[in-house]
């Protein structure tokens, strides 16, 4: 069973193609993450996009800020090509994109995307022509655009506006209610604006991030409801840790299980020091738990308990993970489906037997204290029992893992 919308019911839109992936127009939701590098920085950049392309990246955006950022691009396309890595860079601008793009054509080329802020183009009589200065490098390059409104860089023109009008007309809106009104009316706007400039409909991606999951929940059904553009889904300062996991994913997957989102970054704050693939790993964990996608076999393990107070089904579950992250790919490449696999890895005799048939292969160990005997269940039937330690126990569960993907998947041409 899926709490996910099925794709039929998903919201219809464009597509837009993407350096080759497709975001939209029914295509699967596609994982986006951002370096943190400096862009100017070819080495680090270029190291970091390449960890976060093989992690499952399939978009990856760069900041181009400066000059020398702009100048790194084509050279940091050109060391991830030699790589191998064909990731699509997307380039994020603000402020001054439209002089950067015309300043070095090489890195307009360089990107698959350009991403437009419309709350920072320009002010005043300059917004609307800077705006257009970009789209019209996306024009004559044949680039699409993501239209990205953010919270905390709304147009404050449009939001003072809206303000002023709730006031004089006594409308009783709140602040989040005009924000997220703002919002919605900036992207639509710089839409019509985009397409005025002769940018098509599967040019255009737009986003409207906020940092409070019940807002962003709102302005994108608001959002969804008006336009068959594709929507790029995202809590915008999300936080560190355990918050920003939880915040990001209470969010999207609201709307991603009702059929809203054609692409998703999760804006993790890393410690220092920290591993910046932990946004791409938490957006396909995310899409694997909604059934919208599968990366890689999934290994269910209960949370102990009482009955569960030595390590053994810890440290075997353990194992198993990092049995899964060092095979998928080799699997990957030879095997079709192996990322439908399910495992479970039980620590007691309360569930473990009835979530161990349920999975493909299961292991269900004894709890503390009772009887020394780990039946192994096959297609929901019991086919052997193991007994000894975590490291023994992983040895002979391992194998019987990868025997099952010989024999259960088809080989790929």
């Amino acid at each position: 069973m899926t709490v996910a919308a099925p794709e039929a019911h998903r919201r219809t839109t464009h597509p837009v193609d993407v350096g080759g992936v497709v975001v939209g127009g029914g295509a699967p939701v596609v994982v986006q993450s951002m370096t943190s590098t400096d862009t100017a920085d070819v080495e680090a950049t270029t190291a970091q996009a390449l960890a976060l392309a093989d992690a499952g990246s399939e978009l990856v955006r760069v900041t181009v800020n400066v000059d020398a950022a702009a100048v790194a691009v084509p050279e940091i396309r050109a060391r991830l090509d030699a790589e191998g890595c064909d990731v699509p860079l997307v380039g994020d601008f603000h402020y001054n994109g439209h002089v950067l793009l015309e300043r070095h054509p090489d890195c307009a080329r360089a990107l698959a995307k350009l991403r437009i802020n419309p709350g920072n183009v320009g002010r005043g009589g300059r917004r609307d022509p800077q705006f257009a200065a970009i789209c019209e490098v996306a024009r004559r390059l044949g680039k699409p655009v993501r239209i990205g409104v953010n919270g905390g860089s709304l147009d404050q023109d449009l939001l003072m506006a809206k303000m002023e009008e709730n006031t004089e007309r006594d409308l009783g809106k709140t602040s989040e209610e005009i924000v997220g009104e703002c919002m919605v009316l900036s992207a639509l706007r710089s839409t019509e604006l985009a397409l005025d400039c002769g940018l098509t409909e599967e040019q255009i991606v737009i986003s409207c991030k906020m940092s409070s999951p019940p807002d962003l929940i709102a302005v994108y059904r608001d959002l969804a409801s008006r336009t068959r553009q594709p929507l790029h889904l995202g809590l915008t300062e999300a936080g560190m840790g355990l918050k920003g996991l939880v915040w990001s994913s209470s969010a999207m997957s609201v709307l991603l299980a009702e059929g809203i989102g054609d692409t998703i970054r999760t804006s993790l704050t890393p410690r220092p020091g920290g591993d910046r693939r932990e946004e791409v790993h938490a957006c396909r964990e995310l899409l694997q738990a909604l059934g919208l996608r599968a990366f890689a076999p999934s290994v269910t393990a209960c949370p102990g308990c009482g009955r569960t107070t030595s390590t053994t089904f810890q440290e075997l579950a353990l194992q198993v993970e990092d049995f899964i992250e060092a095979n998928m790919p080799e699997w990957r490449r030879r095997y079709d489906g192996v990322e439908e696999l399910r495992l479970a890895v039980m620590g007691c005799v309360v569930n473990g037997p009835g979530e161990s048939k349920a999975a493909d292969i299961g292991i269900s160990l004894p709890g503390t204290g009772e009887a020394p005997t780990c039946p192994v269940y096959v297609d929901g039937r019991q086919f052997t029992t193991l007994r000894g330690t975590a490291g023994e126990l992983s040895e002979q569960f391992t194998r019987i893992v990868g025997e099952y993907v010989e024999s259960r998947y088809p080989a790929k041409a």
